[in-house]
């Protein structure tokens, strides 16, 4: 098998770029955001052995990309564009020893997203129960924000395509800083990703490392790929001022989502991750489900207009969407939140203490900026009645059911931001359909306000259990396009 350094784009875009390899360049040291030598342990190069038998040299291998544990029970993350290279061939990664050069070992693949490009492997046997240095990273569940200080962190070769297990490894540290978000497809006919960009030039064999937020020492993403073309204002201004490019990172929700459908445990920073306080776990009594890990869905490019979708999904004992009803919504927003819905996770609601299946609203609202400014109360009045989302009657009947918005209320905000994007707020809604509280999940300046005040005077059908109503839970997203724009098109660069 000879090494490739093979060069992929988003499905927008393709025929207008070329095949770009950026010249590796000295790591930047930062400091790192947990123990140095702890993080060093838990990053592993992705190789194929060549050779392994005896020799000065010790064993000849390729070098593919990077990934990191998330337990000690051998459980490995990485990018699954970075195992598509071995064509079918046994992954293996690279560990250190305590004494003696590293060692290659035999990684199992256990679970891959295609889709939104991610991979779980499984070292066997578990390195964390032999005579290996290695570590674990803990993973972050909460969004992550613009301005968010970060670290790429990655270990390779001299040289990639002629390596040798005695050779010494290239440690490489990459601050930036988090910029934007933007949806792409990472394949031909695959699903729309996001991804979070941030200031830093990826080199090659830095795919499938880990992104780390300096503020909480865990793990917010993987490195994807280099980001070719945007029209963002920050990122046109960041480059000319000299910072050394623009990286793509899959946010760790899509890993988080695979790892709780395989039923493969994680950690967090602070230990294993427990529900915020939005619902203080009762011991008695009945809890609704809470958001764990969600993604917006993307502003559909052939839509003119805005548009809504309303669900009600099922949220089984285990957090995961196992069923979605649909009350209300229309093509082309359909698609594109029915994928981004069925890879959110939750705390499952609780009863007695226990995880139970439990029914939660969604509702998401396409807005152009253009559509929502009115100069007179009149106007907004009449607009609101025009769209006011209608409740299904046969929802209605139903034994059990989430909280189901009937009356939106859109917001109010001046038309002078060139920002898009989404706010996703948490609502809880009591048994008589009124709204007792709203969280903002995912922020979105300056929009958060205006999205907040028209959320408060939104009415709900009460959520039903065992046919009564009940105190339950909704999640609501706002989702802004700039007016009187056109949708940009963008690409990135997938870099082994």
């Amino acid at each position: 098998m000879r090494a490739r350094l093979n060069c992929k784009f988003g499905a927008v875009g393709l025929a207008a770029l070329a095949c770009l390899v950026f010249p590796s360049s000295a790591p930047v040291v930062a400091e790192a955001p947990a123990d140095d030598a702890a993080l060093s342990a838990a990053i592993c190069p992705i190789v194929y052995p060549v050779d392994q038998s005896s020799s000065l040299r010790g064993a000849h291998f390729l070098f593919y990309g990077n990934g990191f544990f998330i337990s000690n029970e051998g459980y490995f993350l990485t990018v699954a564009h970075v195992l598509s290279q071995l064509h079918g061939g046994q992954p293996h990664v690279l560990l250190r020893a305590p004494a003696g050069p590293p060692r290659i070992v035999q990684a199992a693949l256990v679970a891959i997203d295609r889709d939104h490009d991610i991979a779980i492997l499984r070292v066997t046997p578990n390195p964390f129960e032999g005579k290996y240095e290695v570590s674990f990273l803990p993973l972050a569940y909460g969004h992550q924000q613009r301005g968010e200080t970060v670290l790429a962190a990655a270990r390779r070769p001299f040289k990639p395509k002629d390596a040798y297990t005695s050779e010494a490894l290239v440690e490489e540290r990459s601050p930036g800083e988090v910029y934007d978000f933007q949806f792409s497809q990472l394949d031909k006919g695959r699903s729309d990703t996001e991804l979070f960009l941030f200031n830093h030039q990826v080199q090659f064999g830095q795919s499938g490392a880990p992104v780390v937020s300096v503020n909480s020492r865990e793990v917010i993403g993987l490195v994807e790929g280099q980001w070719l073309r945007s029209s963002l204002v920050p990122l046109t201004t960041a480059v000319s001022q000299g910072d050394p490019g623009v990286g793509a990172a899959i946010p760790i929700h899509y890993a988080i989502a695979l790892l709780q459908q395989r039923g493969v445990t994680w950690q967090t920073a602070s230990g294993i991750a427990q529900p915020p306080d939005i619902t203080a776990a009762n011991a008695k009594g009945f809890s609704p489900a809470v958001p764990l890990s969600l993604v917006p869905a993307p502003y559909p490019r052939e839509s003119l207009f805005g548009g809504e979708v309303v669900l009600d999904a099922l949220i089984d004992a285990k957090g995961r969407v196992s069923e979605v009803k649909l009350v209300r919504g229309q093509s082309p927003f359909l698609e594109k939140v029915f994928s981004a819905v069925r890879t959110w996770t939750f705390f499952p609601a609780l009863e007695e203490g226990h995880g139970v299946a439990s029914r939660i609203g969604i509702a998401f609202q396409f807005l152009r900026s253009s559509s929502v400014v009115q100069t007179k109360r009149s106007q907004v009045e009449s607009a609101q009645a025009e769209s006011k989302p209608r409740f299904e009657e046969s929802s209605s009947n139903a034994a059990e059911r989430g909280a189901i918005p009937i009356d939106a209320v859109e917001p109010e905000y001046a038309d002078a931001s060139d920002a898009e994007g989404s706010v996703i707020l948490y609502d809880l809604v009591s048994p008589q359909g009124e709204l007792t509280s709203v969280r903002v999940l995912r922020d979105l300046e300056p929009f958060t306000a205006a999205t907040v005040a028209a959320a408060r005077q939104w009415r709900f059908v009460p959520g039903k259990r065992a046919r009564n109503a009940a105190d339950s839970a909704a999640i609501v997203v706002f989702t802004f396009r700039r007016s009187a724009r056109t949708v940009p098109v963008h690409a990135h660069q997938q870099i082994r």
